[in-house]
């Protein structure tokens, strides 16, 4: 279990408040914040599972407001680790993939969004794996409507994978992670949750073309959840 407390209540100040009343913004001709979360969650949920990269839904809670999004950064979803970085079936040493997470927040009046998460990894060993354990690293962080950083946090996940297995399923609790609001105005809407796996710049190419392995094959392709933007 992890409790996170992010300092964002500066960069908050200089955020576009988004109403949290969805009368005003229906009233003008533009969408409200909860449609336009609908639509983008609509929008993900269809773009992951054209991916292969499901993650279940931000669940719907009566707020002042709507929640912030959260999601995994594409680039950082996969954790595919080779010997001498040579891309090959046979030379992979660790691997990990999100392969989803749950999510939901509360906040009312004056007070700090607080975010609760849960996040699900499958982590495996290759075939030049040095041992039966490994330490993966992850990061989650809190970012504005405009994608600048807020706040970032990395963590150690050890796993010990039993004998006679290669992979292993672990959940990681985010008990509360606590977002502070500039002002009554300043709605969820204003803020993305983002978790990836802490990779190098190789692992975040190899998974920006969207490679993986064919049964069998010693050689990376581009697979069906090759990136498309």
């Amino acid at each position: 279990m992890r409790r996170l407390l992010l300092s964002v209540c500066a960069a908050a100040v200089a955020l576009t408040a988004v109403p949290l009343s969805a009368e005003a913004q229906g009233r003008r001709g533009r969408p409200n914040p909860e449609e336009q979360q609908r639509q983008e969650s609509e929008k993900r949920k269809k773009r992951n599972e054209e991916w292969g990269n499901a993650q279940a839904p931000l669940p719907a809670l009566r707020n002042a407001g709507p929640c912030p999004f959260v999601k995994t950064l594409y680039d950082a979803s996969r954790y595919v680790e080779f010997k001498d970085n040579r891309e090959a079936s046979a030379n992979v040493a660790y691997s990990g993939e999100i392969q989803g997470i749950s999510a939901g927040c509360q906040y009312k009046d004056e007070q700090p969004i607080r975010v609760a998460m849960d996040i699900l990894f499958e982590l495996g060993k290759g075939p030049q794996a040095a041992g039966n354990s490994k330490t993966f690293r992850y990061w989650v962080a809190v970012t504005d409507r405009n994608r600048s950083i807020l706040a970032k946090e990395t963590f150690s996940l050890p796993v010990s994978f039993p004998a006679g297995q290669d992979r292993v399923l672990v959940t990681e609790h985010i008990a509360e992670l606590t977002i502070p609001r500039a002002k009554l105005e300043t709605s969820g809407a204003n803020f993305e949750v983002l978790v990836g796996f802490e990779v190098t710049p190789e692992m975040a190419d190899f998974n920006r073309q969207g490679k993986r392995f064919r049964v069998n094959a010693g050689t990376a392709v581009a697979g069906t959840d090759a990136t498309r933007r």
